[in-house]
């Protein structure tokens, strides 16, 4: 059975969802037989690669004063699943994070890669915005040095993979991310809670009428918007 999760390694909702996913996917029976792919969607497609700013600063451009609080309940909601979560990150282009990714996933590594992007940009408010800061992350996944560098330093390697991504998800009508699609046939929109998540792998797993697209959970927007919805806890 094969999990599809759309996101972007900026999204904070992606970094919860996917977290809350892990823990649903552990616990269920059947995992060693589900495969789970991470697909492209960039929050801010036209960002300037050369635009990295505090997070703050974006949040606070877009949404007014009230934008950096946006933030901090996300941030609370982060700790309650026991995920490190810094607010004074950094915001760029994830156009390089996603090819390395793309590459990531040729070589069976892309769940790892994933990992220390998130950890990296949300838990230590490292950059991810640099072809040296990528280039270590590659390294520190088990990618080949020398053809993550090669990946870095050619815009267009799996350029049209992220594309691709991105316009199927469209076609699916992917409201924001995370997005995730299960046996390509059941639908989750959002941070859902873990429990959702359960009963979506087990739904899946026994060939149920196709469920609904869910969405009711967090999702971070193209505008940037990553609130806590009101039945959020």
């Amino acid at each position: 059975m094969r999990v599809e999760i759309w996101g972007d390694v900026v999204c904070p909702w992606c970094y919860i969802g996917t977290a809350r996913f892990d823990k649903a996917l552990a616990g269920f029976a059947h995992r060693d037989q589900v495969e789970v792919i991470h697909r492209s969607f960039e929050l801010d497609p036209a960002r300037d690669k050369t635009h990295v700013e505090p997070v703050h600063k974006m949040l606070a451009d877009k949404f007014g004063p009230q934008g950096p609080g946006m933030d901090r309940q996300v941030a609370t909601t982060a700790a309650r699943e026991g995920l490190a979560y810094r607010t004074d990150r950094q915001v760029g282009s994830t156009l390089d994070a996603h090819r390395l990714l793309h590459l990531a996933k040729a070589h069976g590594r892309q769940h790892q890669l994933l990992n220390l992007l998130f950890e990296a940009n949300f838990a230590q408010a490292r950059t991810i915005f640099t072809s040296d800061a990528l280039l270590g992350l590659a390294q520190a996944a088990e990618l080949d040095a020398d053809e993550a560098r090669r990946v870095l330093d050619d815009p267009d390697a799996y350029l049209d993979a992220v594309r691709a991504d991105e316009q199927q998800a469209a076609r699916l009508g992917a409201p924001g991310v995370p997005f995730f699609v299960i046996d390509q046939r059941y639908a989750l929109s959002g941070g859902q809670p873990t429990e959702a998540f359960a009963q979506a792998l087990h739904t899946a797993w026994t060939q149920r009428p196709p469920a609904q697209t869910a969405s009711a959970g967090a999702v971070c927007g193209p505008d940037g918007a990553c609130a806590v919805p009101p039945s959020e806890p």
